[in-house]
């Protein structure tokens, strides 16, 4: 059960999103949101971890949730959860992160972005770079409207070594309900409200078997993650965006999950096809 402190903070929309925002803010004091070790824009991505209201899907219906897609059979890591992102494209979003920053924009309406301006201005350059990453794939995936959600930080950066690529995570509220349509990349859109994210018996160990080709990892790996039950089925948090999850949880209220070691435990299964596409992922209760 939640403290009366911490459950009053999840309550409140208000309150809650300006803790977020200046919770992330003080953390980006000292961050870089460039890296020139990578230096390739080609192997760097931004997502979005989107905060909002839950409706019917939720056992509580306006509990305050985290908004995610389940990745559909026709992409690789089908069937996992993740958040709307995707690849930098210099081209255009190079040009259209000039608008963010204008008074109506997601940038312009962020409490800190005059100051980033005026203290880190290659950093807000970044910055401005990697919201309209996110933004124009989260409208690609989910028509998420850009105008109707509001900014509220960066996240640690991400990275996958399977993969070779640099993930930048960018926290944003949604500011009114909205009606999602998915496309062919994502199979549905799933909720996970913040109360039970911070609540310990939600967290398991997950035995992965792995049928994946050198150089993967051992073809049994116990990892930590989030068992999430709801009208709609059975998921499981977990990877990258497990891990982006907790940074999150971490700054803005000090939760951390149980070690690992203490965790009941669920078995999971990677197929061949899990990096190249076609469902590949089945979870089993052990």
């Amino acid at each position: 059960m939640l403290s009366f402190d911490l459950e009053t903070l999840i309550s409140d929309p208000a309150r809650l999103t300006s803790r977020i925002t200046d919770a992330l803010d003080a953390h980006a004091s000292g961050m870089a949101l460039y890296d020139a070790a990578a230096g390739d824009l080609a192997a760097t991505s931004a997502v979005l971890l989107l905060l909002g209201r839950g409706g019917e899907d939720v056992e509580r219906p306006g509990d305050i949730c985290l908004i995610l897609n389940q990745r559909s059979a026709r992409v690789r890591q089908a069937g996992d959860l993740c958040y709307p992102g995707g690849s930098v494209s210099p081209r255009f979003d190079f040009m259209a992160a000039r608008l963010l920053g204008l008074p109506f924009g997601p940038l312009g309406r962020w409490p800190h972005w005059k100051n980033w301006r005026r203290e880190r201005l290659p950093e807000s350059r970044w910055l401005a770079l990697y919201l309209t990453t996110a933004l124009r794939e989260a409208f690609e995936e989910m028509r998420l409207n850009p105008l109707r959600v509001r900014f509220l930080g960066p996240l640690p950066q991400h990275r996958l070594v399977l993969f070779r690529r640099l993930i930048y995570p960018l926290a944003a509220w949604v500011l009114n309900p909205q009606r999602y349509r998915p496309n062919w990349e994502v199979a549905r859109i799933v909720r996970i409200p913040l109360r039970q994210l911070l609540d310990p018996q939600h967290y398991i160990c997950y035995r992965l078997t792995m049928a994946l080709p050198p150089p993967a990892a051992d073809p049994v790996r116990d990892v930590p993650a989030f068992r999430f039950r709801s009208p709609a089925g059975h998921d499981i948090l977990w990877g990258a965006t497990f891990r982006i999850t907790m940074a999150f949880l971490k700054l803005v209220f000090g939760f951390a999950p149980p070690e690992l070691k203490s965790l009941p435990r669920e078995d999971g299964h990677l197929g061949e096809r899990y990096l190249t596409g076609g469902r590949a992922m089945s979870p089993r209760a052990d």
